[in-house]
C-alpha cells in the first residue's frame, strides 16, 4: 500500500512540492485554515445544540456549515497531500488511526444528524433548546472533532519504532 501512495505522489507531483523547502509549510497552513473553519462552525453550531448561544436561530446558525463543509475538503486534499508524501509516518502510526477512527464516528454521527434531528432543528425556535437527541448528536460531535485535533497533534509524537495498525 505504501508503494501506491508513493507512486501515486510522484505521479501527481505532490511528492516533488511537498519536499520543496515551502511545501510542507504552505500545506500544513492551508491544513489548519480548514480545521479553523471547520471547527469554528461546526463546532459552533455543535455548542448551540447544547443551548449555548439561546436566542440565536438554529436555522442560520445551520447556514454557517456549509463553511465547515469547505473547511472539511481542505482538510481531506491536505491530507492526502500528507498521506502519500509520507505514508510510513502514517500508516503505522496509531495517532493516525486513531484521528481516521474520530473521522468515521463524525461522519457517521452527521448522517445520524441529517436522518433523525436536522429538520426538528431546523425549526426549533431561537429561545427554545434542541430535542436531547440533538444534544447528544452535538455532544457526540464534539467529542469526535476535539479528539481528531488531539490526535492529528500526536501523529508527529508519537512514531513507534516498528509497523503496528489495529485495523490492518
Amino acid at each position: 500500500m505504501i508503494e501506491y501512495l508513493l507512486i501515486f505522489s510522484n505521479a501527481t507531483g505532490i511528492y516533488g512540492f511537498m519536499n520543496t523547502p515551502w511545501g510542507w509549510p504552505i500545506i500544513e497552513s492551508i491544513h489548519f485554515f480548514g480545521l479553523s473553519l471547520l471547527i469554528g462552525t461546526v463546532g459552533i453550531f455543535d455548542l448551540r445544540l447544547l443551548g449555548v448561544g439561546q436566542g440565536i436561530q438554529y436555522s442560520q446558525m445551520h447556514k454557517l456549515v456549509k463553511v465547515g463543509v469547505f473547511g472539511y475538503s481542505l482538510n481531506v486534499m491536505t491530507g492526502i497531500m500528507f498521506l502519500t508524501t509520507a505514508p510510513d509516518q502514517y500508516i503505522y502510526n496509531p495517532a493516525f488511526q486513531t484521528k481516521l477512527f474520530f473521522m468515521i464516528i463524525a461522519g457517521l454521527n452527521m448522517i445520524v444528524f441529517y436522518l433523525t434531528t436536522a429538520h426538528a432543528v431546523k425549526t426549533t425556535p431561537a429561545d427554545s433548546y434542541a430535542t436531547h437527541p440533538a444534544k447528544v448528536i452535538g455532544a457526540v460531535s464534539l467529542l469526535c472533532w476535539a479528539m481528531v485535533i488531539i490526535c492529528g497533534r500526536l501523529i508527529t509524537y508519537f512514531r513507534p519504532p516498528y509497523h503496528w495498525c489495529w485495523f490492518c
